[in-house]
């Protein structure tokens, strides 16, 4: 049903249908890690003040990003709670404060709104419009078949566990929806559309040290890792997942106090 006529609306689920989380904590002390306005190993990194050395266009385009979210106007309320709470699985934002995390839904609801696709379509799948429908759809189903709650009001490993059946090509429900598209590229398209939204976005360039588009400065320091003069020193620190995730932090980043400027052991 594209193109249909309904006022945008904002994704805010009620107080008492939002999961109690968990926080991130310190793996040596036990101490919790309080949210950050600038999470990562860059903390006083901010691309946005490299943007005199954008074009005009260049910083347009970037700040618009981050001053002009666009309304929801492609999910109804119900596909919206849902879409969030998954994005807010795919990509955790627990560590940022409320002020900065990166809103994903948004930024999806405008590529489905006005349908802008890769240029193709798998012969086995719906167009992206309809995938999304028919996948919130069935990870409501799914909810509601299994624990008789919406996806967004069920505790976080309870959305892990629905979402890890997705992931491993094996749904706990619901089969009589899946088996309509090829569960496999939707969950490649998924993940794909969140992380695409997330590191477009200066607030995650600023986690991960990226100084920015490149054009009209350009890097001159092209060999042997050395950084840019822009660039800020790292400093890691150690994390562990919360206690109510399916995550094992398997990927934690090892002990460290500090390594030279650039992406040097960023990977």
């Amino acid at each position: 049903m594209f193109g249909r006529k309904e006022k945008p609306h904002k994704v805010t689920p009620a107080p008492e249908q939002q999961p109690q989380r968990q926080p991130l904590v310190d793996p040596m002390a036990s101490d919790q890690l309080v949210p950050l306005h600038q999470p990562g190993y860059y903390p006083k990194f901010r691309t946005l003040d490299q943007q005199n050395y954008w074009d005009a266009a260049t910083r347009t385009l970037i700040l618009d990003r981050v001053n002009n979210i666009p309304p929801l106007r492609f999910f109804n309320l119900e596909e919206a709670l849902t879409m969030q709470a998954v994005a807010e699985r795919i990509l955790p934002q627990d560590d940022r404060t409320e002020s900065t995390r990166i809103p994903i839904v948004p930024f999806l609801d405008a590529r489905l709104y006005l349908n802008h696709i890769e240029g193709y379509r798998y012969e086995d799948m719906p167009s992206d419009q309809d995938a999304y429908r028919l996948a919130l759809r069935a990870i409501d189903s799914m909810s509601r078949e299994l624990h008789s709650e919406p996806f967004h009001a069920l505790p976080i490993q309870v959305q892990e566990g629905i979402l890890q059946s997705l992931h491993d090509e094996k749904p706990l429900a619901a089969n009589y929806l899946w088996q309509q598209m090829n569960l496999k590229r939707f969950w490649t398209m998924l993940v794909a559309d969140c992380c695409a939204i997330y590191y477009a976005h200066p607030y995650a360039w600023d986690e991960i040290g990226f100084g920015g588009p490149a054009y009209p400065r350009g890097y001159m320091r092209l060999e042997e890792g050395e950084a840019e003069p822009w660039e800020a020193d790292e400093q890691r620190y150690d994390w562990a997942a919360p206690q109510d995730t399916l995550s094992d932090g398997s990927g934690q980043a090892p002990a460290a106090d500090s390594s030279p400027r650039g992406q040097a052991g960023a990977h």
